[in-house]
């Protein structure tokens, strides 16, 4: 059976505009079909902990509902709208975007990050979403390209 790198970056929002949504319904997805890479959690700490923190879902809620459903997206977003009332908190999703946007990986891990990607770490590439999207892309070529 093979095993899928997420490729969804935690940058996109879905229609209800909270971003790495989409990217963990894929991963929490693929888990409960026991596709998703080794390499990738489907419910960590970090950007998962912290929307399903400001939506007022718990992890183990949101993956039950998964496993149990296996739902498409808008579907998924559906559900997260009935579980925040039918509404959501537009200043929570603000600043959790704004989260998401402005945090950084320590330095090593950027570091390593851009060495494994041929970038000198010349201090430009800081955020955490352009760096995990470019640790995404390569694993992708790796695993399914060859390196």
């Amino acid at each position: 059976m093979s095993s899928y790198i997420p490729l969804i970056s935690s940058g996109v929002a879905g229609p209800l505009g909270v971003l790495h949504l989409p990217r963990l319904w894929q991963k929490a997805s693929l888990a409960a079909v026991g596709k998703l890479h080794s390499d990738y959690p489907a419910l960590a700490p970090g950007y998962d902990t912290m929307v399903l923190g400001a939506l007022g879902i718990s992890p183990e809620a949101f993956g039950a509902y998964i496993n149990s459903t296996k739902p498409t997206y808008p579907q998924c977003e559906a559900w997260v709208l009935e579980q925040c009332g039918g509404k959501l908190d537009t200043a929570a999703i603000e600043q959790l975007n704004s989260d998401i946007r402005g945090y950084h990986h320590k330095d090593e891990t950027r570091a390593a990050i851009l060495s494994a990607n041929g970038i000198p770490d010349e201090g430009k590439i800081l955020d955490a979403v352009n760096l995990n999207n470019l640790d995404d892309w390569y694993g992708f070529h790796q695993e399914v390209i060859g390196g």
